[in-house]
């Protein structure tokens, strides 16, 4: 069974296990703190000064339990205390080098909605914990992931949380230049049902939403004017399309009939922009699930269901070498995890947990965005 590059099950100092979004054992009440770039949940022990007193004189440090000679010193993110509930560490040396106190996540969001408002201190709560999970996949990808505002003002990221203004217009989930926007209504259940139910889409979540968005902004930063934009036209199509008129067009009339037979959603039928914005986001849930289940030791290649596999053929006209042997294995997993996944949703009565079927034409753009992804990591 293949490691997964961001672990999602942990283990306290106690042995008890504990999760992702943890900040404390529940067990036996030790401190965790989530270490992105090691992609570790640690449980945490207070540096202590000289005189034997800890935040007073260190400043608010912390070691993992158990390090050995010079270990790691951390600091708390300030949203570990504030509605967002972060639990990310900063390392000591990032922190004292001018950096705000606060983590490679948090940094990422540039505006907020006045938490004084009705239910904005949960809106974005719930947004946060929905970015730190997309975030930590990014991290282990190896894609950059830098603050537009603290890190990288030519070609970072950020995401502005907007509400609607009272008698004003809408605000519109989108992506302009690495900006991100959010209507944080999003984070509403009830509203986002909705929203899901009138646009007739089979799947809307806060986190989907993050990593479709996120989608755009990767494909300036890895894709456009680079040696990929070409193999990525062949695939998606042209996005000198008119972007405006394509996506009246598909309001207005739908998705193509036959549109499973070339894109991952009806959405992603739209606009080349938004093939590979869907695509991409598909790429993430795959890769997060598949992590989370190793993670757990549950493995898709494992269980008692089996599809017809997808082969090298369905790649293309290409040289499959092992990456792409090593993806197809993945893609082959992942069929058969959710399809065991979606039939424990029907038996408890809700919405299956992956409501899409993969072409071979998906598989192969999929594919290329595998190989993008890879290319893009540092050697």
């Amino acid at each position: 069974m293949p490691a997964p590059i961001a672990p999602r099950s942990f283990r306290c100092r106690c042995a008890r296990p504990v999760f992702f979004a943890n900040s404390q054992c529940l067990a036996c009440g030790t401190p965790l703190g989530y270490d992105a770039e090691r992609r570790q949940l640690m449980p945490l022990v207070a540096v202590q000064g000289r005189s034997g007193e800890a935040d007073a004189v260190t400043g608010g440090l912390w070691r993992r339990v158990g390090a050995r000679a010079a270990p790691a010193r951390y600091r708390r993110c300030s949203n570990l205390d504030s509605a967002a509930a972060c639990n990310w560490l900063i390392e000591q040396g990032d922190a004292d080098a001018g950096a705000p106190p606060l983590c490679r996540c948090c940094r990422l969001t540039r505006t907020l909605p006045d938490l004084a408002q009705p239910d904005a201190a949960l809106w974005w709560q719930r947004i946060e914990q929905a970015k730190r999970r997309l975030v930590s996949t990014l991290i282990a990808l190896r894609v950059p992931v830098r603050s537009r505002v603290a890190e990288d003002r030519e070609q970072g990221l950020v995401f502005d949380l907007l509400r609607d203004p009272p008698g004003g217009p809408p605000v519109v989930t989108g992506h302009a230049d690495g900006v991100i926007t959010l209507n944080v209504q999003e984070a509403d259940d009830v509203w986002r049902e909705q929203r899901r139910t009138e646009l007739a889409e089979p799947y809307r979540t806060l986190l989907g939403h993050l990593r479709h968005e996120t989608g755009h902004y990767y494909w300036q930063r890895l894709v456009a004017g680079t040696r990929w934009h070409e193999p990525w036209r062949h695939l998606f199509g042209d996005e000198r399309r008119d972007y405006a008129a394509a996506l009246q067009a598909h309001y207005r009339d739908g998705a193509p009939a036959d549109w499973g037979e070339r894109h991952v959603s009806a959405y992603a039928s739209s606009h080349p922009w938004e093939d590979w914005a869907e695509t991409w986001a598909h790429y993430l849930h795959l890769q997060d699930t598949l992590d989370t289940a190793r993670s757990f030791g549950l493995d898709g290649e494992h269980v008692q269901l089996h599809y017809d596999r997808f082969g090298p053929a369905a790649l293309g006209d290409i040289d499959v070498d092992a990456q792409s042997l090593a993806f197809l294995r993945r893609i082959n997993g992942w069929m058969e995890l959710t399809g065991v996944l979606n039939e424990l949703s029907r038996c408890m009565g809700v919405a299956d947990f992956y409501p899409y079927v993969l072409s071979a034409a998906a598989v192969r753009k999929l594919h290329l965005v595998d190989r993008i992804v890879t290319a893009a990591a540092p050697d």
